[in-house]
């Protein structure tokens, strides 16, 4: 099994800044994509930030320049850096990681998509 464990979120002022990391355990034999979606109630799920291996960044046009996305790769540990917050991106944001299982030492499994439990974050005006 895989797991994602969020943390980081809360509570900010409009302006403020707020740093979320996700680590996944597990049975891993590789990660390949890593990522932050966000949702609010009635609305369809967003990507907000992406980060390949190789360290390859993708943004949400709404977050662009005021997030960064990066990760460990030795600590498999994604995390996303929001500054400026405003109160639009409240929101659960939820990690998000394209994971190859270990069958054996030398063996890896299928790509499939695993996603954490989602942290709140809220921005106050």
């Amino acid at each position: 099994q895989v797991q994602l464990v969020e943390s980081g979120g809360g509570l900010v002022q409009a302006g403020g800044s707020l740093r979320l990391s996700c680590t996944a355990s597990g049975s891993i034999f590789s990660i390949d994509t890593m990522g932050w979606y966000r949702q609010t109630p009635g609305s369809q799920r967003e990507l907000v930030a992406s980060i390949s291996r190789g360290g390859v960044t993708n943004y949400g046009d709404s977050v662009k320049g005021r997030f960064s996305v990066s990760r460990d790769n030795a600590m498999n540990t994604v995390y996303l850096q929001m500054n400026s917050l405003k109160p639009e991106d409240t929101a659960v944001y939820t990690c998000n990681a394209k994971v190859a299982r270990t069958i054996s030492p030398l063996v890896r499994g299928g790509w499939y998509d695993y996603w954490g439990q989602g942290t709140q974050v809220t921005v106050s005006s």
